[in-house]
């Protein structure tokens, strides 16, 4: 999708990229020919799809993600998937003073956890293996947080389903938008962030590992849906645009195939989930 994209370029908005599509245009090098002018304006836009080009061909999805608007982030997805990392992390809360307990990722292939105290300093030499991250509510919590607590850039290119879900009418936080999207989270049906905090602090007074794996298993359910959602999110936004006849036509709107089924590899203990739960409403 990216490569027929021209919202990212200046001046270009979504009405103006729907009148370029309408007219055939759905190539960076069929635009340039149209933006061949002396003026200011076609010399700005020429200049950007010269950058596009050069850009898509570096494997640089930070140059698209820098240049889209929130809401248009997933169209790096398609082009960019292979090198993407869903990406969530728990904390033992919200204020400057509190620190990260546990990360999750999911590439598509396989999961990382790391937790604090055991593994959690191989995360920056891992992350930076991706070239594209996918969070949700990642760009005003995640990121910056491990900014903040680990002093590693994160610099990558960044897809914030918030903002792309936003977009499409889907709000309220991860958990509804996944209910509304019909995804089950099982035993783990009403754990929320608070309630992870419940359980880290939990484990570091007794030790006891299903403690720990029921924590890990929330967050690890939260990257492997960010994938499920991110595909879903992406049909979407295509669907929406099927008045994109001729792009239609080159297969560039063809709709992802859903992820299959990622087994989680944590277990929660619900019976010891049932016995914290008033503890996570007290919190």
């Amino acid at each position: 999708m990216i490569a027929h994209s021209f919202c990212h370029l200046p001046g270009i908005g979504p009405a103006s990229e729907q009148k370029l599509w309408q007219q055939g245009i759905v190539t960076w090098e069929a635009a340039l020919d149209k933006f061949s002018g002396p003026g200011k304006k076609d010399t700005a836009i020429r200049e950007g799809l010269e950058a596009s080009i050069h850009s898509l061909a570096r494997a640089d999805a930070k140059y698209f993600a820098d240049h889209l608007p929130s809401g248009q982030q997933y169209r790096l997805f398609k082009e960019f998937r292979r090198t993407a990392a869903f990406l969530d992390i728990e904390t033992t809360g919200l204020s400057p003073w509190d620190k990260i307990t546990t990360i999750a990722l999911w590439d598509g292939t396989q999961v990382k956890t790391y937790v604090r105290g055991e593994n959690l300093d191989a995360f920056p030499a891992d992350i930076e293996k991706y070239g594209l991250l996918v969070t949700y509510n990642g760009k005003t919590f995640d990121l910056p947080f491990i900014r903040s607590r680990m002093d590693i850039p994160l610099d990558q290119a960044h897809i914030d389903l918030r903002y792309v879900l936003g977009a499409l009418g889907y709000k309220g936080g991860l958990k509804l938008c996944e209910k509304a999207f019909g995804i089950d989270r099982g035993d783990l049906d009403g754990v929320d962030g608070s309630f992870a905090v419940i359980l880290w602090h939990e484990y570091k007074k007794t030790g006891d590992p299903r403690i720990l794996d029921t924590l890990l298993a929330y967050n690890v359910e939260d990257v492997i849906n960010l994938e499920i959602l991110m595909v879903r999110a992406y049909n979407i936004h295509l669907h929406q645009q099927g008045q994109m006849v001729q792009c239609n036509a080159s297969g560039c709107t063809a709709p992802l195939k859903e992820p299959p089924d990622v087994q989680n590899p944590f277990s929660p203990d619900r019976g010891l989930v049932a016995r914290l739960a008033h503890r996570a409403f007290a919190y």
